[in-house]
């Protein structure tokens, strides 16, 4: 191995081969300059001669590796006052005096910490994901933290997380334990931040960072992302477009409460920590066991949000969203053509529709269980997840024969997680419940939380699970909805009230892990009352998520835009129902758009109607694995714009689909000028045709015209989209 020189003297580096992977480690220095990088983009750590260790650079990658050495000097600043506001993990207590990633309080009472180099070293786990570990000690104290950054080369993203232990004499309080402390230099930040709310989720909302501190935090418990998601974007300089800009893409893999500071200091630096919320949550940390953090995942881009996005979604779908690259079930739900009103026979007779409509499955909602209390409404039988005899006298296994019988797949809906006050479960365990022993109880939608902090009730939850794959093992669908947020925090088992927030969301992680190792690939759709859980510690457990309850195909334009920049087409679940004002061809067209579902009354559709949809379903069964697994170019805006279009293309670059929507209802709106299109291959040319024409309509393009991928990116094509065509879908593929 060829040793590198830095600055400051030389680096003695002993390289061993273990299991195929190098591991590097520094046994002397002076100064050590040790790179994070990825086919693009770089993240550059230095550890200074007084061992102490700072992020130094974050962007776009230098051609020359041996150049980073020079980093030091081109960012030379005085630190008189901030002490150690470029640390890649800024402890508190000591020479910082700017927000911290971590803060603790020792066996001994003392507050201090300080974090200084001892070694790191770097496993090639293969030729696209690498590990850096890099390790930090107390120079007073038994106390350390490992930073650990996986980097992922193809697709510009890293994962980092940090694991603290220490081997005091006695317990050490965990203050605050962040999992990421990032250090940015540019001239001006622009943050691009969501909220939202039940049927309103990822509304996007632009500022520009000034000094002082911006945090985005939830206190909920559960549904973490009802209000405030943990995603966000932040532009370097200027706010980023499409496809231009330097940005950065920010999300924490986690379910539970959440805590992001973005903190611009006096010198203009952006420091980014991000973590579990410490809120309600010091953590006593007893002597040799290990805390490890939640990973913070980020990509940076210099060619804007759109080349961010298609970063993000390919490792999703390579490294983190199960089976991300695998086939989903079309489906139909009951729940609109019946609520909790339903029998064994109006089933049976959807079951048969979900045969003639031509989809996969058909999915069984909310109200099939309880029986002292059945569940007529959202009032009762929550927990108590027997089947209604009343309802279903012969089971679940008769409804999956059913099915069966009509070629068809069954699912399944539950909500283990809760109970109602007015339920066997609560009746017989109240302790398994999360509230206050001496307050009044305060419901969300008439429920409470299980606590999931102890063992038994994760056994229970587990085997609500467990159960109805054990009696009908023909079952080929979950979905698991997650409706309260948690009031009076307070656990019976627990002995330590400061820990439930986190043991709340090791308990769920524990009971999904559980699940998935005995049933690795049936498909379960993360559902929260919408969108209030969707997150990527939770979805490397589901094949796909529920991004809102709102199906008004009008408004689901704009939140399915958002969330598309965090999450792939594949992942999103997308239905058709009679919410909003659109036709059906409308809003069958806005659902093709990530994973396609139905939530209709089968029976009442005319025949244009019934025929329409099949028609759709078979266009889109055709063009699914472009949909689903192809790169995604978003057009034209809805925010911006009368129209909007978002496109996808195959990875080969010989398919694609485009769909246009009027967003605009003022006079004269629609598409006047060509929309160019992207991702193409400028030199082979492209047939393009109309699908999803609704039954006795005629396209008004020119269905099987040849243009160059040069003409389409440049030029363009105008989809004619107007009061009369307010959606218009088109498939492109290439000529051979």
């Amino acid at each position: 191995m060829k040793l590198n020189k830095t600055t400051a003297g030389n680096i003695f580096l002993f390289a061993a081969f273990l299991m195929g992977q190098v591991i590097i480690s520094v046994t002397s220095f002076a100064q050590t300059i040790i790179p994070v990088q990825t086919q693009h983009n770089a993240l550059v750590i230095a550890a200074e001669k007084d061992k102490d260790i700072r992020i130094i650079f974050f962007g776009k990658k230098l051609a020359d590796i041996n150049e980073y050495k020079l980093l030091q000097g081109a960012y030379k600043q005085t630190e008189e006052y901030t002490g150690l506001a470029s640390s890649v993990y800024t402890p508190s207590g000591s020479r910082n005096l700017l927000e911290p990633a971590i803060t603790v309080t020792h066996a001994d009472g003392n507050n201090s910490l300080d974090l200084r180099y001892v070694s790191h070293r770097q496993i090639k786990v293969d030729d696209n994901v690498s590990i850096l570990s890099i390790l930090l000690k107390d120079p007073v104290y038994d106390f350390q933290v490992t930073l650990f950054y996986k980097s992922y080369f193809r697709e510009d993203v890293v994962e980092q997380w940090s694991e603290i232990k220490h081997g005091e004499k006695d317990k050490v309080i965990l203050q605050k334990y962040a999992s990421a402390n990032l250090h940015i230099k540019a001239k001006s930040y622009w943050l691009n931040q969501y909220h939202g709310d039940w049927a309103k989720e990822m509304q996007p909302e632009e500022s520009r960072l000034t000094h002082g501190i911006k945090t985005l935090d939830s206190k909920l418990g559960t549904r973490a992302n009802l209000f405030q998601p943990s995603v966000f974007m932040i532009s370097l300089d200027k706010p980023a477009t499409e496809e231009e800009g330097n940005v950065l893409y920010g999300a924490l893999e986690y379910s539970g409460n959440f805590k992001i500071d973005l903190e611009v200091d006096y010198q203009d630096n952006l420091r980014i920590i991000a973590g579990i919320n410490n809120y309600a949550s010091p953590y006593t940390l007893k002597p040799g066991e290990t805390f490890t953090t939640p990973a913070f995942l980020y990509t940076f881009s210099d060619k804007g949000k759109g080349n961010a996005s298609r970063q993000l979604q390919s490792w999703a779908r390579n490294y983190k969203l199960l089976n991300g690259n695998g086939d989903r079930l079309t489906l139909l739900n009951n729940w609109e053509a019946t609520y909790f009103d339903f029998n064994e026979t109006k089933l049976a007779e959807l079951i048969k529709d979900t045969k003639k409509l031509g989809v996969d499955l058909f999915l069984l909602d909310d109200g099939w269980f309880a029986n002292k209390y059945p569940r007529n409404d959202d009032r009762a039988g929550l927990g108590d997840w027997q089947e209604n005899r009343k309802k279903l006298p012969d089971g679940i296994s008769s409804l999956v024969k059913e099915a069966q019988g009509n070629g068809v797949k069954f699912g399944i809906w539950i909500e283990p997680e809760m109970v109602n006050p007015k339920s066997e479960l609560y009746e017989n365990h109240p302790d398994w419940v999360v509230k206050q022993p001496a307050r009044e109880e305060h419901y969300f939608r008439n429920q409470l939380v299980l606590d999931l902090s102890n063992p038994k009730v994760q056994d229970f939850v587990y085997g609500i699970v467990d159960n109805l794959f054990t009696k009908n093992p023909e079952l080929s669908y979950i979905k698991w909805d997650c409706n309260a947020v948690i009031y009076n925090a307070h656990s019976a088992y627990l002995k330590n009230q400061s820990h439930f927030y986190i043991e709340y969301m090791r308990g769920l992680y524990n009971v999904l892990k559980r699940i998935r190792t005995k049933y690795p690939s049936v498909p379960m759709m993360l559902c929260s009352g919408g969108g209030g859980r969707v997150d990527y510690a939770a979805l490397q457990y589901f094949t796909e998520f529920w991004p809102s309850d709102n199906t008004d195909p009008l408004e689901r334009i704009f939140i399915q835009w958002e969330y598309s920049y965090f999450y792939p087409a594949i992942s999103s679940s997308n239905h058709v129902t009679d919410w909003g004002k659109q036709p059906l061809k409308f809003r069958t067209d806005v659902a093709m758009m990530g994973k396609l579902g139905f939530d209709i009354v089968v029976s009442k559709l005319s025949a244009n109607d019934l025929r329409f949809c099949r028609e759709a379903i078979a266009s889109y069964k055709s063009l699914k694995d472009v949909i689903w697994h192809g790169d995604q170019y978003r057009l034209a805006s809805p925010w911006e714009n009368d129209v909007a279009s978002l496109m996808y293309v195959n990875a080969e670059r010989r398919r694609g689909v485009v769909f246009n929507y009027l967003v605009s209802n003022r006079y004269g709106a629609g598409s006047k000028l060509p929309v160019k299109l992207k991702g193409l291959d400028p030199l082979r040319k492209y047939r393009i045709s109309e699908i999803n024409l609704y039954p006795g309509t005629y396209s008004s393009l020119e269905n099987g015209q040849l243009y160059s991928g040069d003409f389409l990116m440049n030029v363009g094509f105008n989809p004619q989209v107007n009061s009369g065509r307010a959606s218009v879908v088109f498939q492109i593929d290439e000529e051979l």
